[in-house]
C-alpha cells in the first residue's frame, strides 16, 4: 500500500522541473500531478494508454479528439489511448490528477 496527501504532492511538483511529476508507478498503472499556468500552452501529444484527468484547481478547455471540454476543479474525464487531446484557454493555473492505464510508456510502440 502506498498513501499520498496532495498537498505534499504538490510541494514536491513546485521543487521539481517541468510541468509533470510523476509519483505512482506499477505495472498496471501510473499516476502524476499535472500543473500548467494561466496562458500557457499545453505541449502534451496523444498516448499509448488510457488517461484519466481529475482537475483539482483552475479551468480551461480540454479539446478531446476536436471536441472542446470546459474543465474545473472536481472535472473528471476520460480520454481513450491514441485520442488526440491538450488542454487550452487556460484561464486560471491549472492542476491536474493524472491516471494513467497501464502505466504510461509501457506501451510505446505497440499498436
Amino acid at each position: 500500500m502506498q498513501t499520498f496527501a496532495l498537498s505534499q504532492l504538490i510541494a514536491q511538483r513546485e521543487q521539481s522541473e517541468g510541468p509533470w511529476m510523476e509519483f505512482l508507478r506499477v505495472e498496471s498503472l501510473s499516476m502524476g500531478l499535472y500543473e500548467l499556468a494561466a496562458g500557457s500552452v499545453d505541449p502534451q501529444q496523444p498516448h499509448s494508454e488510457d488517461e484519466v484527468y481529475f482537475v483539482v484547481e483552475g479551468a480551461a478547455t480540454l479539446e478531446v479528439d476536436g471536441v472542446q471540454h470546459p474543465v474545473q476543479p472536481g472535472s473528471i474525464v476520460y480520454v481513450a489511448a491514441r485520442a488526440p487531446h491538450r488542454f487550452h484557454t487556460i484561464t486560471k493555473d491549472l492542476r491536474v490528477l493524472v491516471f494513467f492505464a497501464p502505466a504510461e510508456g509501457s506501451l510505446a510502440g505497440s499498436s
